[in-house]
């Protein structure tokens, strides 16, 4: 099975860029999308593009802003849900749990901390409250992945600049110590699972001053994965050649 997940920062301007040509190239299994930042009707149906996909989507009330969309290749419909349980966050569009009956997967657009670290708090309510979800889905049996934009590099390795960055949102201490106790808590992030000590990959860079060409970047696209997955994990892989938005995508392979 591969699952593949992608900030498209806007689904209309990636679409301009190829995004339907590379669906028809990928056909993942399953799709999760962040960033999205429109309503389903404003966007042209690309499901066409793989035979019998099914589209979920949870778009923000606010107009041009987050949203999540989930795409998967399988005839059944699975069941789903859209909420985190709180307003504040659902109204924002960043949550699509999707059943795949053997395990619960979560495309997820975790919320950025500001330039001016004002909704850093909302952040790390967010991480709170999806993680105690999670860690009771786990203590009923279940398996769990949680793909997306995590807004957060997890260690120094996850970035080109760390020592320039120490107090900026996406490398702050207190957001750091978040996606730590998601590792405290049974969850495995797949990629250094296999490649604990591979540097220099990332999934997101400024669009200014050539960051992308000079590989200054961030990796804040993540699957982190329950560890009844764990020997199912075949590999996962950061397409940083893929162009269309800032960030790249990401592919999770179970056997």
């Amino acid at each position: 099975m591969r699952i593949i997940t992608w900030n498209v920062n806007g689904i209309r301007a990636c679409i301009k860029k190829g995004f339907e040509a590379w669906l028809e190239y990928t056909k993942p299994d399953i799709l999760c999308l962040q960033e999205v930042r429109a309503f389903q009707e404003q966007v042209t149906p690309f499901a066409k593009h793989i035979k019998g996909a099914q589209q979920i989507w949870n778009s923000a009330t606010k107009p041009g802003y987050s949203g999540v969309m989930t795409l998967y290749q399988q005839g059944e419909l699975y069941t789903y849900n859209l909420n985190l349980g709180k307003d504040d966050f659902d109204q924002e569009g960043r949550l699509i749990e999707l059943d795949c009956g053997d395990f619960l997967l979560y495309n997820i657009y975790f919320p950025n901390g500001g330039r001016d670290l004002k909704r850093v708090n909302f952040k790390l309510s967010f991480y709170e409250k999806l993680l105690k979800r999670a860690k009771k889905q786990i203590k009923d049996g279940r398996d769990v992945i949680i793909a997306g934009d995590f807004n957060t590099c997890h260690q120094e390795i996850d970035l080109a600049r760390p020592k320039a960055n120490m107090k900026n949102t996406g490398f702050l201490p207190e957001e750091r110590a978040w996606v730590q106790k998601f590792m405290d808590s049974g969850f495995t992030d797949s990629f250094r699972h296999l490649y604990p000590s591979r540097e220099s990959i990332y999934s997101w860079w400024s669009q200014r001053g050539g960051a992308r060409e000079k590989n200054v970047g961030w990796r804040l696209d993540y699957f982190l994965v329950s560890s009844g997955l764990l020997d199912r994990i075949q590999d996962t892989v950061y397409h940083s050649n893929t162009l269309g938005s800032d960030h790249c995508p990401v592919e999770l392979i179970l056997k």
